[in-house]
């Protein structure tokens, strides 16, 4: 890998994301290409030069391992840590789309998405007997399914006229309105429109994709993406179809998993099948689409002298059975088969099995379910496809078995968890606001039995031992902590505005001392600050209201108080 340059905003030297000054005042015409992408990074195979510019983990996750073995086209992705730790600053815009986005989709801090479209052929003019080239996009935002069909489009095209088109394309980007929850867009594109709605955290579960639109502009017809993110689930799951419950399980609880897949595409595919498995709950743990040797993180990742990392990575090297055989869940699945008219299925086998390299495909881990398996689903999705039902109702199908099945897990935990927030009359004007209750496992344990999963779901098992097992993973964690943040939030919000509704500011400041006034005028403009960076569900009559009290209760103080309160 001989190269790689980027298209777009400029960086200045130095490690991807991190810009000098002079770089960042160079890049602000750039500002809307920024907002989708982050940079678009050509990598080139070089035999004679190999791997002696290496100089970022992007170079060798873009092509495919020699065990690949990938000719023609291909496309894959994977996920990077971004050095030195998070994005800084954190961007308005950032935080704007977030507010509105699932949690699932968040723009992500500390982290890189890399999507890529691989070409290998023949070619006689170079010296290797091969022209070998990656087109990688490089974004914060977990959108596959968009950034893959743009490549689609634009990688060709690349690999035919080279710079030219890529800087035309990267302008096109530039003009592109930024990503907002909620909104249907068209992406104007090489001469195509793509149109795409952004999912908002207020959509339906099973939102129906955008109709094409039959008038407007001199645009072309859109081409609409269903989706954004949703890849092809019935396709990726294909081999496993008999263990996406027990796989569903070691998601929800955040357990190690390698899987071992014959290309990137494959691997990338299934893990990020894996991951979408929880939605709408977000994936709180670490994960890797595609993932080799070379990478920065391989030794952490490897590791005997503790236990696994909440990783799932995605592999295609064999090495890496030898490697993590210690790990508790090894998946490995082999090329798409036939058995008769059904696609062959992995079975479930224990680690000890494993044979190091020529490990057959299989589920290898020693995990008892504790739901017992959906024998309707698995049945009613082998019989679509002996009846050669179109995959796209496949994939709904059991898409929407995920999405119950998480529901009903999840719903208990929420209505336990809004029970703790204080009752809306025990919060007054002048008070401080009463605490958020403390979450006790024993009391929502207690709970299940007249609150419980089996009020919206058929499936029987060991529901408790389920919950026990959640309360010490990482999703737990990661999910009350955001709930709590959303209930703190809101519970703010219904201070201010038992604050603003009061009858007269002016009658309560009759009897304060100044130090209370000052105490008042500080926590408004607190809670101001915090409503207008999106973080307070607040009415705009609201916040007018409070600044106004602000500004009353500060016209009553000394001119002393005024002018530190206001200074000029």
């Amino acid at each position: 890998m001989d190269s790689l340059s980027g298209a777009g905003p400029r960086r200045g030297r130095g490690r991807l994301g991190e810009a000098s000054p002079g770089a960042r005042a160079a890049a602000a015409p750039w500002a809307r290409f920024s907002a989708w992408l982050e940079c678009v990074c050509v990598v080139t195979f070089d035999l004679e030069l190999g791997q002696a510019l290496e100089k970022s983990s992007i170079c060798y996750l873009s092509f495919p391992d020699s065990h690949s073995g990938c000719l023609g086209d291909t496309q894959f992705s994977f996920r990077i840590r971004q050095c030195g730790g998070q994005r800084s600053p954190w961007h308005a815009e950032d935080r704007h789309y977030n507010s509105g986005a699932p949690v699932s989709l968040q723009r992500e801090p500390a982290h890189y998405f890399g999507y890529v479209y691989f070409r290998q052929v023949k070619d006689s003019s170079v010296k290797r007997g091969y022209f070998q080239k990656s087109l990688v996009l490089v974004s914060r935002l977990p959108f596959v399914r968009l950034f893959q069909a743009l490549l689609g489009l634009i990688a060709p095209e690349y690999f035919d006229r080279l710079a030219p088109c890529l800087e035309a394309v990267c302008s096109e980007i530039d003009q592109w309105p930024a990503p907002t929850p909620g909104q249907t867009l068209k992406l104007p594109v090489m001469g195509v429109v793509l149109q795409v709605r952004i999912p908002s955290r207020v959509d339906k579960p099973e939102y129906s994709p955008p109709k094409q639109c039959s008038h407007e502009s001199l645009l072309p017809t859109p081409v609409v993406l269903a989706s954004v993110h949703e890849l092809d689930l019935f396709r990726c799951f294909q081999p496993v179809l008999t263990h996406v419950q027990t796989l569903w399980e070691l998601m929800l609880l955040g357990e190690p998993l390698l899987v071992l897949a014959p290309s990137p595409a494959m691997a990338s595919d299934l893990v990020l099948a894996l991951i979408s498995c929880l939605q709408p709950l977000k994936f709180c743990c670490d994960y890797r689409p595609y993932f080799t040797i070379h990478d920065s993180e391989f030794k952490e990742f490897t590791t005997r002298t503790q236990a696994p990392p909440n990783v799932v990575l995605g592999v295609t090297n064999p090495f890496f059975i030898k490697t993590l055989q210690h790990w508790p869940h090894i998946l490995r699945v082999g090329e798409p088969k036939m058995s008769g008219d059904l696609p062959k299925q992995v079975k479930l086998k224990k680690p000890s099995r494993l044979k190091t390299l020529d490990t057959k495909p299989g589920l290898y881990t020693a995990y008892s379910a504790h739901l017992h398996r959906d024998k309707a689903l698995l049945k009613r999705l082998l019989k679509g496809l002996q009846k050669k039902r179109p995959w796209d109702t496949q994939t709904a199908s059991l898409r929407r078995h995920l999405l119950e099945l998480t529901h009903s897990f999840i719903i208990p935990l929420e209505h336990y968890m809004a029970s703790l927030m204080p009752l809306k009359k025990s919060i007054t004007p002048w008070k401080t606001p009463p605490q958020i209750r403390p979450f006790r496992q024993d009391d929502f344990l207690r709970s299940l039995e007249h609150a419980g999963p089996q009020l919206t779901c058929i499936l029987k098992g060991d529901w408790l031992g389920l919950y026990r097992r959640f309360f010490k993973s990482p999703h737990f964690d990661g999910w009350y902590r955001q709930r709590h943040r959303e209930m703190a939030h809101k519970l703010e919000a219904l201070h201010l505005e038992a604050i603003c509704e009061a009858q007269n500011i002016e009658t309560w400041m009759k009897d304060k001392s100044e130090v209370e006034v000052v105490d008042l005028v500080l926590k408004l403009r607190e809670k101001l600050v915090q409503a207008q960076g999106h973080q307070l569900p607040v009415k705009e009559a609201t916040l007018q209201r409070a600044q106004l009290y602000i500004e009353t209760a500060i016209g009553s103080l000394p001119k002393d108080l005024q002018a530190v309160l206001c200074p000029p």
